[in-house]
């Protein structure tokens, strides 16, 4: 099958820095891929790459099944949506959305047709005679992906487009590009540091990490099953053991990986089998509590849903038992 994006071997160096080393990767046509890391990690350098705005050292980057390593941007079927919106202040929202076509020479009756279904697909045909400054930053956002998306190119690439709003705006903002992205049905490349952000909106994603992939997969398979400690580390929040931890948490050698909602706190009185441990911090987060157990040999974060009717009230200095299934823990490479 065609791939939308083909790395193969791809290397970008700057002097000393491998900004990318030796990355290999597909992308599937109509998949929403997203780019996971922290800063620095190489994941807009391999949007880039993917945009023509660089070239690769060495290796080669295919798109829609051609080789388009020494493509200028102009002649590769992508856009791409920046985390500042990039929108012309002089120009109202539909010639916002109207400027790509008029470059390329559209016919006007076609121009505004295709403007007018951009517009309605991201809900501000209201909007359409407004200058950007009056609109709020979703708003903005929701005009810079019309932008994007009404030349009908075959793969959008978002630099941490969400990056600017706030939380709440986030969110709602995940759900719109969820749902728009459905109904294009074309590629969406996401380049995010936000994990949360990743699992929600993606069908796959690659955790980037000094300019290499750690792990690539579906989001429930990287978040259940990570690869390494640095997956575990980064896409949520694990408990890692090792050393002598394991042997006396675990009953064996090796080091694992514990996410701290599999685990059960329950009294030290407890008649269930499992670890004790003192607790010294209790973090209330709304939905959830999170509470920090010192075990001995290892702290431990355990992560309980303020909805389970059973919750057990930890409080400072409390005796508690912690208690997991086997298949909660995810061995790791040493």
């Amino acid at each position: 099958m065609t791939q939308a994006i083909e790395f193969r071997d791809v290397s970008r160096v700057y002097g000393d820095v491998r900004a990318v080393d030796r990355v290999s990767l597909q992308v599937a046509v109509g998949e929403f891929f997203a780019m996971l890391g922290p800063s620095g990690s190489g994941k807009t350098t391999v949007l880039r790459l993917i945009a023509g705005f660089e070239r690769p050292t060495s290796g080669t980057v295919a798109l829609d099944g051609q080789d388009a390593t020494g493509l200028p941007p102009f002649r590769r079927d992508v856009n791409t949506v920046f985390q500042d919106y990039a929108l012309f202040p002089h120009m109202n929202v539909a010639e916002n959305v109207e400027f790509g076509l008029k470059v390329k020479k559209v016919p006007g009756a076609d121009r505004r047709r295709r403007v007018h279904e951009a517009l309605d697909m991201v809900r501000l045909s209201d909007r359409a005679n407004q200058s950007p400054d009056q609109l709020s930053g979703g708003q903005r956002q929701r005009v810079a992906l019309a932008r994007a998306l009404v030349g009908r190119p075959k793969v959008l690439l978002l630099d941490e487009p969400l990056g600017a709003l706030d939380l709440k705006l986030r969110e709602q903002m995940q759900v719109e590009l969820k749902a728009i992205q459905r109904e294009v049905g074309i590629t969406f490349v996401f380049v995010t540091h936000d994990q949360d952000e990743a699992l929600t909106l993606c069908d796959r994603l690659a955790v980037f990490n000094d300019g290499r992939i750690e792990q690539v997969g579906e989001a429930t398979e990287v978040y259940e099953s990570p690869a390494n400690r640095f997956v575990a580390n980064f896409v949520g929040t694990s408990n890692l053991i090792s050393g002598e931890a394991a042997k006396t948490l675990v009953g064996r050698e090796g080091t694992y990986a514990l996410r701290p909602e599999k685990i059960t706190l329950k009294p030290a009185s407890a008649s269930e089998t499992g670890v004790e441990g003192t607790v010294s911090e209790v973090v209330y987060a709304g939905a959830t509590t999170r509470v920090v157990v010192d075990a001995g040999q290892a702290t431990l974060n355990v992560t309980i849903a303020n909805s389970e009717p059973d919750r057990r009230q930890a409080v400072r200095g409390d005796r508690v038992r912690l208690a997991w299934t086997n298949d909660a823990l995810q061995a790791l490479p040493d």
